[in-house]
C-alpha cells in the first residue's frame, strides 16, 4: 500500500509543467512596506519616503524585493490546488530557492497575485517529498512580472 507521501508524488507528477492556477489578488500598502522596513532595518527612501521617492523613475514609493519574495506563502496559498496532496500532510517547509529574480518593482497600492507550475517533485523518503515551484508574481496593469522564483519546498506525511 503507498504511503501518503507517495500518492502525493504520483498526484504531482502527473501535474509536471502545467499550470496550477491563479491566485488572488493582494495590495501592496505603504503601512505594509513601513512595516518590513523597521523588521529588515531597510529604510531606503525608494521604499519609505513617498515624496523623495516621487523624483525617481517609479513615481513614488516601491515594496522591498524581499517583501514581494516573502509574499509567496500568502500568494501561493490562494491558488486552487488538488485536495488529494493534503492527505496526511503534517507540515511543509521552505526548502529554498534555486532561482528568483525581480523582474519590475512593485509600486506601493499596486496588487499582485501568483500563479505557479510544478517544475519538480521527488519522494524523499517513505513519509516526504521535495516540490519545486516555478511561481511568477503578475502586477495588476504590468506586463512584466515583479518576481519569477523557483521555490523548493519539503512536505511531510503521517
Amino acid at each position: 500500500m503507498a504511503t501518503n507521501a507517495e500518492t502525493a508524488v504520483e498526484t504531482l507528477t502527473s501535474k509536471l509543467g502545467k499550470p496550477e492556477g491563479i491566485g488572488e489578488w493582494f495590495e501592496i500598502t505603504q503601512a505594509q512596506v513601513n512595516q518590513f522596513a523597521d523588521v529588515t532595518h531597510d529604510h531606503q527612501f525608494i521604499h519609505v519616503d513617498p515624496e523623495a521617492a516621487k523624483a525617481t523613475p517609479f513615481g513614488g514609493t516601491i515594496a522591498h524585493g524581499f517583501l514581494t519574495l516573502s509574499m509567496l506563502s500568502k500568494l501561493v496559498i490562494s491558488i486552487p490546488g488538488d485536495s488529494s496532496i493534503v492527505k496526511g500532510l503534517t507540515m511543509g517547509v521552505n526548502y529554498g530557492f534555486d532561482k528568483v529574480r525581480f523582474i519590475s518593482p512593485v509600486r506601493v497600492g499596486k496588487r499582485i497575485r501568483a500563479s505557479s507550475v510544478i517544475s519538480d517533485v521527488q519522494l524523499k523518503d517513505p513519509n516526504s517529498l521535495q516540490t519545486t515551484r516555478t511561481v511568477i508574481i503578475e502586477i495588476e496593469g504590468e506586463t512584466k512580472p515583479a518576481c519569477v522564483a523557483d521555490w523548493l519546498t519539503r512536505l511531510f506525511y503521517s
